[in-house]
Order: structure tokens, then C-alpha cells, then sequence
């Protein structure tokens, strides 16, 4: 198996610790791993012997061990045909816009092995699971991402509250704000000062984070309780935020997977509700995906 498969596959249980360094690993794999152990302990924010832990988790005999197989691979890959057949094949890219295209689709491609399958688990459980209440919050362009997850969310669970535009007046929030709250924070390059602000605030006062951001990694990861990553950079002036919403997605999609049953309930409440005011057209029973939830888009939400 592929050590980059190792460090994703589904099975792998992992502390919070050990999950920070897996996470600094794959944000920059495989170059990430070619440091010494003291270096990636750091990177991390951990022990060096949670470094060693981790290792030997993974089967390896030590962090020297684990980097002979780093570096195997890594050897087998650029000697690899396939790989100069790529590396030789004439650019086929006919326009600016198919470029771009191609550049987030080979984006979304390295978001599945962004973050460590666990940490979808974790993301979930804590958008779930929370008794108080669930506050989201992003930046300039990343706020709306926040109100997509905002949109599911209220359709599964009481409490979601989507700040939106963080006004001065939105801070007075803070102090209803404590350990049985969460807050789902979403910021991409350039980070906001008063995005990090708010949630350096929050996380004082006890409130645990769900970070979503960019390989760069926000200021936030350094105390957030789970961060979910993903590769931003295209052939543009502009980041693209396409895998962002892939990847929030998918973590919606993996908490109806696990709590759907839970939700059902509560979404044929809103359906009557809905259709008592006329807020959708027709009976979403008559449409392909009755009994699913409704996407949280403004023709349908």
C-alpha cells in the first residue's frame, strides 16, 4: 500500500496530536516528510515523541524508516512511464477558460487526500453533536460558504446561526458563547484579521473550532479542534473555491450517511412547513428524490 494511502485510509485511528502531524504531511506530501522529526514535531505544534508515536502506528520501525519509504516511492514515481508520458505529452489547452477547468479539476482530485478520512468523522460529530449551538463564520468570499453549510445544517439539526457580514456589532456575540457551542469557521488566503480575531475570542472563552481553510493553513488551525483542508491555487488571478465547497459537501454528505435517520424527522417537519406557505413549488414527494433532503439553494431551500 501507498504511504499516502496509509495516511488516508478510513481505518486509521488517530489522537488529535498524531492528526496534526498526518495533516502537515499531507499538506505538503510528499516533501513535508524529508525533514527531521524535531522539524515536522514543530510544523505540527506537537512532542517529538508523538512524532515517534505515530510512526510506529504506522508500522515503520522508527521516523527513519518511515522516510526510507517516503523516499522509495517518491523515486519509483518519477521513474515511472506513465509519469514521462504526462510529463512529455503536448499541452492540449485550447483556452484560457479550459485551463482553469483543468487546473480545478486536478484540484478537486487532491482534496480526497487533503485531510485524513478521520477528520470527516470528527467534523460531523461535532456539527451533530453539539448541544449548544452551531455559529458560522467566514471571510470576504468564504462567507458564503458558510451560509451553504448553514442552509444543510438547519435542515438537520436546532441552533445554526450564520453571522454573515462580520460587522463590529457581530462580536457582542461572544459572550453568550462557551464550551457547549461550536464554531464552524471558513478562511481561505488572504485570512481576515477580524475572521481570526473573532474566533482567537472564541476559542478563549472555551467555544471549539471546525476550521475549514487552505494548505497555507489559517492562523485558526493553530487552535482549532479539527481542520479541514484543501488545495485552492489555479491558473487565475483568483483562488478557486470550487474544491471548498466539494469538500464541504462531502462532510454533509458523510453526516446524513451516519445520522440520517436521526434527521428524517425534523425534515419532514420543514417540508410542511414549507409547503403550508407555499415556499416551494409542487409536493417534493412527486420528484425523484422524495424523502431526501432539499438542497439549500434559493430555488429549492
Amino acid at each position: 500500500m501507498r504511504l499516502l494511502d496509509v495516511l488516508t485510509k478510513s481505518g486509521l485511528a488517530l489522537t488529535p496530536s498524531e492528526a496534526k502531524i498526518v495533516q502537515v504531511l499531507l499538506t505538503d506530501y510528499p516533501f513535508s516528510g524529508f525533514g527531521t522529526a524535531t522539524s515536522l514535531a514543530r510544523k505540527a505544534g506537537v512532542s517529538d515523541p508523538t512524532v515517534t508515536r505515530l510512526v510506529a502506528k504506522l508500522g515503520f520501525g522508527g521516523f527513519q524508516d518511515f522516510q526510507s519509504k517516503l523516499l522509495a516511492e517518491v523515486e519509483a514515481h518519477l521513474h515511472s512511464p506513465l509519469l514521462m508520458m504526462d510529463a512529455k505529452r503536448p499541452g492540449a489547452v485550447e483556452s484560457a477558460a479550459q485551463g482553469y477547468l483543468e487546473s480545478v479539476t486536478r484540484n478537486l482530485e487532491r482534496t480526497r487526500t487533503a485531510v485524513p478520512l478521520q477528520n470527516y468523522d470528527r467534523a460531523v460529530g461535532m456539527l451533530w453533536e453539539t448541544k449548544g449551538r452551531v455559529v458560522l463564520l467566514g471571510g470576504r468570499f468564504s462567507r458564503s460558504l458558510a451560509a451553504m453549510l448553514a442552509g444543510y445544517l438547519i435542515q438537520f439539526r436546532s441552533g445554526v446561526h450564520d453571522l454573515g457580514t462580520l460587522a463590529p456589532e457581530k462580536f457582542d456575540i461572544l459572550v453568550d458563547l462557551g464550551k457547549r457551542d461550536l464554531l464552524v469557521v471558513f478562511d481561505y488566503r488572504r485570512y481576515q484579521s477580524d475572521v481570526v480575531s473573532f474566533a482567537s475570542q472564541a476559542a478563549k472563552r472555551g467555544v471549539r473550532i471546525l476550521l475549514f481553510t487552505d494548505v497555507w493553513l489559517s492562523p485558526i488551525a493553530a487552535f482549532a479542534a479539527v481542520t479541514m483542508v484543501v488545495p485552492v491555487e489555479a491558473d487565475s488571478p483568483y483562488d478557486t473555491m470550487a474544491p471548498a465547497v466539494a469538500q464541504m459537501e462531502a462532510v454533509v454528505a458523510h453526516g446524513i450517511s451516519r445520522y440520517g435517520d436521526l434527521d428524517r424527522t425534523r425534515i419532514e417537519m420543514l417540508e410542511r412547513i414549507r409547503s403550508a406557505n407555499a415556499v416551494t413549488l409542487g409536493d417534493p414527494s412527486d420528484g425523484p428524490t422524495a424523502g431526501a433532503p432539499a438542497s439549500p439553494g434559493d430555488d429549492q431551500a
